[in-house]
This record gives C-alpha cells, sequence and structure tokens, in this order.
C-alpha cells in the first residue's frame, strides 16, 4: 500500500550522534542527553521530523535510535521520530517493527523507519553477518518487515533467517500502518525497489550536485506507475549537511573546519582525496550539497532542491562533535523560525 503523502513540504534535522572525547567531543552519555535537547527544541519551533541514524562505532552514540527517541516521546507533541536509517540488512525485522511500535505508541503515532543498507558495515560481523549476503539480507529482511506492519499473525519464510508459522508480533503500531522509508545514497536499483514497493524514499545526498539525483527520482516515479501506484502520492526526501548562522560569511567560516575534519577522516577510511577549502565553497554554491548560510540562503536552496526533484521533505545533518552544542541548537531553532516560514510561504504560493 502506499504511504499517504505529505500534506506540504516537511523540514527536519538528522544526527548520527557524533561524539569523538579524545578529539575534544563530548562523552557518550553526554552526547545523548544533547540529543534529547535538541528533539525537544526541534518540536518547539515547528520541525517536523527528528531522526537518528544507527552506527555501531566509537566516534557514534546512536546504535539503538529507537531507544534515544522514545527517551523523547513523552515530552514531545507534534515531531516526527525515525531512525536515518536502521541498518535492516544486519538487524531482526521482528525486533525493528517491535521497537518502533513501542515508541509509535509511546509518541501517539509519531515513529518512523528508514530501512537502508547503512554508509558503514560494522553491524555485519558484529551481528554474525556475512557481507557476500549484502543484496539478499536487504531484500528478504525488507519483506519480512513490510509483511509485519500488514499482518498481525505472520508466516514467512526465508534463506537468512528461522521462519516464522502463524506468530503474532506485537504490540501494534498506534498508527494503521507503521511508515516505512527506503534510504539510499543513490544506487538506482534502490529508487526502483521504492518505487515498485510504493514505498517514500530518502536520498542521502552529500556531494556534488543535488539536480543530478532527478535521473532517480525520474526511476523512482517510472517503477512505482507501472506497479500501479499513483506517483502524486509519492514521497521523496533528501538528507545533506548543513548549518546556519546570522550571515553567510559566519556560516562559512564556522563550518569549513568542521565539515573538512570529518571529510577527511572518513576519507582516509574510503580512500577519498584530501577535501579542501575549494570542495567547500563549491558545495556551498547555490546548485551544490551544502546547505550552509543564513537563513535566506538556505531557504533558497532548499525550494531549488524541491523544485528540481519533487521533494515532500528535506532533512539537515549539522551534527559534529568539534561543533559546540549552542551553536547546533541555534542552526535547529533558525531552521525551525526562519528558514522553515520562508519555505512554506513560497510554496504556499505555488
Amino acid at each position: 500500500m502506499l504511504e499517504e503523502k505529505s500534506k506540504s513540504m516537511e523540514l527536519g534535522i538528522t544526527t548520527f550522534l557524533h561524539t569523538r572525547p579524545d578529539h575534544g567531543g563530548v562523552s557518550p552519555a553526554e552526547r545523548l542527553r544533547q540529543a534529547i535537547e535538541e528533539i525537544q527544541l526541534a518540536d518547539q519551533v515547528g520541525l517536523d521530523v527528528y531522526a537518528i541514524g544507527e552506527h555501531h562505532r566509537s566516534d557514534y552514540t546512536s546504535s539503538s535510535p529507537a531507544i534515544i527517541l522514545a527517551a523523547a516521546a513523552c515530552t514531545t507533541k507534534r515531531i516526527r521520530l525515525s531512525s536515518a536509517v536502521t541498518v535492516l540488512s544486519s538487524d531482526d525485522p521482528v525486533r525493528v517493527y517491535q521497537d518502533f511500535a513501542t515508541l509509535d505508541c509511546l509518541s501517539k503515532g509519531r515513529a518512523e523507519i528508514m530501512a537502508g543498507r547503512g554508509s558503514f558495515v560494522e553491524s555485519f560481523p558484529l551481528f554474525g553477518y556475512n557481507l557476500n549476503d549484502y543484496e539478499e539480507l536487504f531484500e528478504e529482511k525488507l519483506e519480512l518487515l513490510l509483511k509485519i506492519r500488514t499482518t498481525e499473525k505472520v508466516t514467512w519464510g526465508g534463506g537468512h533467517r528461522q521462519a516464522i508459522n502463524n506468530m503474532g508480533v506485537y504490540p501494534r503500531a498506534q498508527q494503521v500502518q507503521l511508515p516505512v522509508w527506503i534510504g539510499t545514497g543513490g544506487r538506482p536499483e534502490s529508487a526502483v525497489r521504492a518505487g515498485t514497493l510504493g514505498l517514500p524514499v530518502i536520498f542521502s545526498i552529500i556531494g556534488g550536485m543535488p539536480e543530478r539525483f532527478a535521473s532517480l527520482v525520474k526511476l523512482y516515479k517510472e517503477a512505482a506507475e507501472k506497479a500501479g501506484h499513483d506517483s502524486g502520492n509519492l514521497q521523496i526526501a533528501t538528507h545533506s549537511h548543513g548549518f546556519i548562522a546570522d550571515s553567510f560569511e559566519a556560516a562559512a567560516e564556522r563550518y569549513f573546519p568542521v565539515m573538512a575534519e570529518q571529510m577527511n577522516q572518513i576519507g582516509r577510511e574510503r580512500g577519498w582525496p584530501h577535501y579542501t577549502r575549494n570542495s567547500f565553497e563549491e558545495a556551498c554554491d547555490l546548485r551544490g550539497a551544502l546547505y550552509v548560510g543564513d537563513p535566506e540562503y538556505v531557504a533558497e536552496k532548499i525550494l531549488l532542491a524541491q523544485q528540481n526533484l519533487s521533494l515532500t521533505r528535506f532533512l539537515m545533518y549539522v551534527d559534529f562533535s568539534s561543533l559546540p552544542h549552542r551553536e547546533l541548537l541555534r542552526t535547529i531553532e533558525l531552521l525551525g523560525t526562519k528558514v522553515a516560514p520562508i519555505v512554506r510561504k513560497e510554496l504556499a504560493k505555488q
């Protein structure tokens, strides 16, 4: 069944709860407490979504997103609470559903799951999975998760998990169907899968020009139409890095060293070229993938992405341990109180 389309474009925050106390960052315990403060503020300033990505590394403290989100569920009123993403290939779909159904009940129907392979692979050996089964694991477990959310008593069999024979999965979510998004870094196969299943899709765009993802959006919509879904009801989101300050210059000067440190750290692991100031400035251009600047400029970039990619949701990632928490909170505040009203007003005119 196709997910219900959002009535207007949603704006929100993504985080991996970055923490490197050996490099000046806060402790994992403090970063978790900060996350609750961020979710509460995002709710207060009118943002629509707060999403936590699952990671199993020493530099992140987000291995259990549902637990963290549940801690904020009863102290917030409106904001939707999501993973970003749940590494479904190395998890148990039964447990994933139970965790997020519990969160859904606590939050009175505000939980969501973003299902994906994840950008790191540490969880596979950690939970006893073979990377050679990378593709099969995701396809099989997504099938099971979708069956669980629509069927109380489940009968299912696959190649990588013990079969289930007419067993109930509880608790059931408060929402009729717990929303499940497909998260992807830009693989055509993922866009086609999401469209075929009629599921909302979120593209992680951390480099290049967002407009280049238009071809994937086209594939997604074509696959949905071919499968009998109404492409006009599809939900499409992006996740990109960003930082907001009172002026473009202040935002760029503050964020460049933070962004360069993180990109070079991951780049050393993956063989990326050194991240330079020139790379940063190109990404900050109107057509680039970094949403850095004053509220008016960031709103202009979001509106451009919405126009090019038919977005119904935009999520901004601002979380780095070397960024003082007060500045992260300020970005959340500006996104909710300055950027969101501009975006919503402009879209209302259309």
